[in-house]
Formats: structure tokens, sequence, C-alpha cells
């Protein structure tokens, strides 16, 4: 469903300018929470790299939009998004399901529950990061279109690399619980692209 969905959006310059915009938001979204989930004074120079990095990709996207009409998609309203509601609640419905799910099984609270939630969700996010803009470059490069998602995917794959060491560091048993998060992204993923296909069929 997601690759021919794709396709679909990449041939039609109002709805790839609002893809562009759509994957710009969640970008800058998850920049944000990043920087939610900082402690006040123990901050990791990983941390801060992933929040300057995910920042620098929504800017990029937003760029990107400029190849396609420089007048398009100046905001983030909800009329130059795709499935703007699905896609606002996409990162905050993970965070708080995560947050739930973390407090119930590891009795977490305050600061170290907002540090395991930034672990785990934004390792979900780099999951998902990992398989969504491979698919998405390959679609642009069949199109030979001057939009380019490479230097994305590079991050994204050190971001994932990085996360896994932090989790390796947070637990022994983090994968028990990151398939559960995994399983909750995945269901809100699978109402994004659900939306999105409703909205543009």
């Amino acid at each position: 469903m997601f690759y021919p969905l794709l396709e679909n959006i990449v041939k039609n310059d109002v709805l790839h300018a609002k893809w562009l915009n759509t994957l710009s938001f969640m970008e800058n979204a998850g920049a944000r929470k990043i920087s939610a989930c900082e402690h006040p004074t123990q901050v990791t120079q990983i941390q801060l790299k992933h929040a300057a990095e995910e920042h620098r990709h929504a800017h990029y996207l937003k760029k990107q939009i400029g190849k396609i009409h420089p007048d398009w998609c100046k905001t983030y309203q909800e009329n130059e998004l795709l499935a703007p509601v699905a896609t606002r609640q996409y990162l905050h419905a993970l965070d708080i399901r995560t947050c739930k799910y973390l407090k119930n099984t590891l009795n977490l609270a305050g600061e170290g529950l907002k540090y395991a939630a930034y672990l785990f969700v934004t390792y979900a996010i780099e999951m998902r990061a990992d398989e969504l803009y491979p698919v998405y470059q390959n679609i642009l490069t069949k199109a030979a279109s001057k939009i380019m998602v490479k230097s994305i995917i590079l991050e994204e794959e050190g971001h994932l690399e990085e996360m896994i060491g932090q989790l390796n560091n947070f637990s022994e048993d983090w994968k028990s619980h990151a398939d559960h998060v995994m399983k909750t992204e995945q269901e809100l993923h699978d109402q994004w692209i659900t939306s999105i296909a409703g909205e543009t069929a």
C-alpha cells in the first residue's frame, strides 16, 4: 500500500509539496520532543546532536518544497499538510502511550521516565525513518525528481546506531520493551498512512 501511495503523491505537485511539508512537520515535532525530554543539567552531546539534526531535516525538507513551487506550504497550517489530524497525533500519541507503558512496567517517574521515553520513542521513529526515506528516495530517483533525501538517510542511519548504543547502556532487556513500543508505533503509522491514502484517493 505504501509504495504505490507514495508513487501517486510524487506524481502530483500539490500532494508532493504537502508530503514534504508533512515530513518536515514530523521532523520538527521530533526535534521539539527531544528538547522537551532534556534533563535541566545532564544533557548529553548525543541529545543535542539529535535535536539539531532533526531541526535541520525539517528545514531541509521545507527548502525542497521550493523546487516544486516557491510559494507553497510556507507554514504547518492544516491545509498545508497531508492528513493533518493523524499527522499531529502520531508522535504525540506514541509519546503518551510509551510513557504509560514505561511507567507501569519499569516503575519510572520524573526525569527518569522522560529520558526512557526519549530513548524508546526516538528508537521507534528512527526505525521507521530507516524504512521510509530509502523507499521515498527510490521513488524520487525513478521519477527523475529534483528532490533528494539521501543526506537524511545517512544521518538517520547514524541516529539509529546511537540510539541502540544508548539503549544498551539503559537496560540489558531493552529489546523486549522496544518491541512493545514498536507495535504501538506500527499501529499509529498504519492509521497515519490510511488517513493519507483516504485524503489523496
